[in-house]
């Protein structure tokens, strides 16, 4: 029978996992947020009268 208290004991996470982990987390990803809010900014800036 298993020990499972035992084998988590014994259980070091992947390194693959870690590195994996930190890759996707320091990503600057754009999503659907950041693009309409750069769309109204632009419209913004073409509404905006001409000085």
């Amino acid at each position: 029978m298993i020990n499972y208290e035992e084998e988590l004991k014994k259980f070091h996470p992947s390194m693959d996992v870690n590195e994996a982990e930190d890759a996707i987390y320091s990503r600057d990803l754009t999503d659907v947020t950041d693009i309409l809010k750069e769309m109204l900014r632009e419209e913004k800036q073409k509404k905006k009268p001409q000085q």
